[in-house]
């Protein structure tokens, strides 16, 4: 019992203690340092003081950097190790239909280490700029043509300040006779366009490729469609996350972000607008005919509206069996000019008008059930029944929802090889982004799943792995939000405490049982003794029991001998004295020696 009460009070006091704390905590919140002597007793300061220095987190291991090297062939890849633009072309085009102000490319560009890099050594291309146009771009070793591979492109993005409203998406520029990476913009032909791209709380993760229709030779936009993952995180957790694209000769495509599926599907089923064009069209020459009937339910022309039926009665009525209250003032205003107001000084009459003090709810109405006019209620007009209107009835000629006729689609074709696109040659990016510094890093675009995955491991891998070796553990998170807010450490001891305390609650407040040493101290019997006594005179009491029972049965049974044994030498007597007797017996039977005693 001392046990329990002391962890009540340990526990009151502890939770005191924190409640306080946390309210220092709160008032010194913009301060440098948090003083928390005046809050927390001796036991907690000494603990405080007692802490051992091994608390803190061990250094996290050391993470190499090392740039990538590609494992097979590849048409395009780019880790900008080198610290330099080499190979990049900088767009000095402007855009169409755009104000002078803002239709220069004229955002920049640099190779830097990221933000609280992990990995020192490893640089990537950076937007620096925001609200500008940005246009970069680079030549593939080789044109990429769609026949029997794959197409793999895969590269890194950090939005480092997380993102407002742009894009990091990345453009694969068609082989044209026309390119010119000098002049690359929004216009510039693209075969495919990948990458996420963000603006409000409007998350995407575009796929688009330009489909060239083989009847009229022009290009069509074909969107995938939207993954069904939630992308938000990706934009808003300042993480490098590793985007990839594969394109299957069999038309099959697979999206992923940190080398896992988050969208999939195929090129002639999951594309909008659809690659191949209905085989038939509505004729656009068709007309309704004047007489066609689309209506289901037609008013019955053979109904009459009833004779008695008002359609003047007033949908409310006056309640004539209301009573006005009583107390009501008739004669009192419900809103009275206030007497306490005064006419500004600056008031002028001329401009201003005549002035009026302003309107206050009539004090003498506060107590009173109303004032002004009594006006009976409104109630429902039982005799109202509106406007009449004749019945519905079905349409006998109803036609149904006239459409136009199909006809074949004189632009009709059948494109079953979408994966065979337009050739491209190289890469670049066309962005505009409010928010600054978006980090790209290592690029590569091949034909073999292998490489891509080897490259990912050697550069998005490291990262993930450095990033992952820098965290400290739940215990260091802990230990690290403690030393920045004291007071969590009495938070710490009351989610120890607490658990043990209902652990020795339930466990040690039952009766408690006398040791085998109490016992021996006294003649009273252990409880297991004193059972075996109880079975024993309990056994005894029934075998006692069943003694008597047997007894009584034999007494009842040797009575009803007697009985009889009796009975028999009563009728016998009864016998011989109806028998003659001598005089020689009757003398010897009338001796008192000889006679019998009575019987009763």
């Amino acid at each position: 019992m001392e046990l329990k009460w002391l962890l009540y009070v340990t526990l009151l006091a502890l939770g005191t203690l924190a409640v306080r704390a946390h309210d220092m905590d709160d008032d010194n919140d913009g301060d440098d340092v948090v003083d928390i002597e005046d809050d927390l007793d001796d036991g907690i300061e000494e603990a405080e003081e007692s802490k051992p220095e091994t608390s803190t987190p061990p250094p996290a291991p050391k993470v190499t950097y090392r740039p990538p090297v590609p494992t097979g062939e590849v048409y395009f890849a780019e880790s900008f190790d080198k610290g330099t633009l080499d190979g990049w072309i900088l767009s000095r085009a402007k855009k169409d239909d755009t104000d002078d102000e803002i239709a220069k490319y004229d955002g920049k560009w640099e190779v830097q280490d990221m933000k609280d890099t992990k990995l020192p050594g490893d640089k990537g291309l950076v937007l620096v700029t925001r609200a500008k146009h940005h246009a970069i771009s680079s030549k593939l070793s080789k044109p990429f043509v769609f026949d029997t591979k794959p197409l793999i492109i895969q590269y890194e993005v950090n939005f480092q300040n997380g993102i407002e409203c742009g894009g990091a998406y990345v453009k694969l520029l068609s082989k044209t006779p026309e390119l010119n990476l000098d002049q690359f913009h929004d216009k510039t032909p693209y075969t495919i366009m990948f990458g996420p791209d963000k603006c409000g709380e409007d998350y995407k993760l575009h796929f688009i490729f330009r489909h060239k229709n083989p009847k009229t030779g022009k290009y069509e936009e074909k969107h995938a469609k939207r993954p069904d993952a939630d992308l938000k995180t990706y934009f808003t957790d300042k993480k490098t996350h590793l985007y990839t694209l594969v394109l299957n000769p069999d038309n099959s495509f697979e999206i992923l972000v940190d080398q896992t599926v988050v969208n999939s599907g195929n090129l002639l089923n999951d594309m909008s607008p659809p690659v191949n064009p209905p085989r038939e069209i509505e004729d656009p020459n068709d007309q309704k005919p004047e007489d066609w009937d689309e209506r289901p339910k037609i008013p019955d022309p053979d109904a009459v509206k009833p004779d008695d039926w008002d359609e003047d009665a007033p949908a409310k009525i006056a309640d004539e069996n209301a009573v006005k209250p009583e107390g009501w003032l008739d004669d009192e205003p419900e809103y009275v000019a206030d007497p306490d107001a005064e006419k500004p000084e600056d008031w002028d009459e001329d401009m201003d008008g005549e002035w009026e003090a302003p309107q206050i709810a009539n004090p003498k109405c506060e107590t009173a059930p109303g004032c002004g006019t009594w006006q009976r209620p409104m109630i429902d007009n039982p005799n109202y029944k509106g406007k009449w209107k004749p019945p519905m009835i079905d349409n006998v000629n109803y036609q149904g929802i006239w459409k136009p006729r199909k006809i074949p689609n004189p632009d009709f074709f059948e494109d079953l090889e979408p994966f065979k696109m337009t050739p491209f040659s190289a890469v670049g990016l066309e962005l505009w982004s409010m928010t600054s510094d978006i980090f790209f890093d290592n690029f590569i675009i091949c034909t073999e799943r292998a490489v891509a995955d080897d490259w990912a491991s050697d550069g998005w891998g490291l990262k993930k792995a450095a990033d992952g070796a820098a965290e400290p553990g739940v215990v260091g998170q802990m230990m690290a939000a403690a030393e920045e807010r004291p007071w969590l450490w009495v938070v710490y001891i009351l989610t120890v405490a607490l658990p043990v305390f209902l652990v020795v609650l339930f466990c040690c407040s039952g009766k408690k049982q006398p040791s085998a040493a109490e016992y021996k101290k006294t003649d009273a019997p252990q409880p297991d003794v004193m059972d075996e006594e109880k079975e024993e005179e309990k056994d005894k009491g029934d075998k006692e029991e069943e003694e008597e029972e047997e007894a009584n049965e034999e007494k009842l049974g040797s009575d009803a001998d007697i009985g009889s044994a009796s009975q028999e030498e009563e009728e016998e007597e009864e016998e011989e004295d109806r028998k003659p007797v001598s005089e020689e017996e009757e003398t010897v039977n009338r001796s008192p020696r000889n006679r019998k005693p009575r019987k009763d």
